[in-house]
């Protein structure tokens, strides 16, 4: 799994000075971090309503479709902002092991 982002996040790299007319990515980081965020807060909508349309006998696949688009969205994001996939698989990582009550209540704690 890890090679597909890895893969992906090299061809987010090399598209970020790619010609805009040329590259979807590259319009993305052109029009900037705004509209990367719309992106990625439509993609998040639409990820949320195939859900409940896969949970009401939908079809699964549409579902698959739109968090492929989110995650796309969110790596595009990540590039944008010098960061990339495996920060955030580095994060997951260290996760492991870790309650999800424990990690969030960490966090929070973090935060206060």
């Amino acid at each position: 799994m890890n090679d597909v982002l890895e893969r992906l996040t090299e061809l987010l790299e090399a598209r970020k000075s790619a010609d805009p007319k040329q590259s979807y990515v590259a319009s993305l980081h052109r029009a900037g971090l705004n509209r990367i965020l719309q992106k990625v807060g439509e993609e998040s909508t639409e990820v949320v309503l195939a859900a409940r349309d896969a949970a009401a006998g939908g079809e699964r696949s549409a579902l698959v479709e739109e968090v492929a688009d989110l995650w796309f969205h969110s790596m595009v994001l990540l590039s944008h902002l010098e960061l990339d996939a495996g920060a955030v698989t580095d994060c997951l990582a260290r996760r492991f092991g870790v309650s999800g009550l424990d990690e969030k209540a960490a966090r929070k704690q973090r935060d206060e």
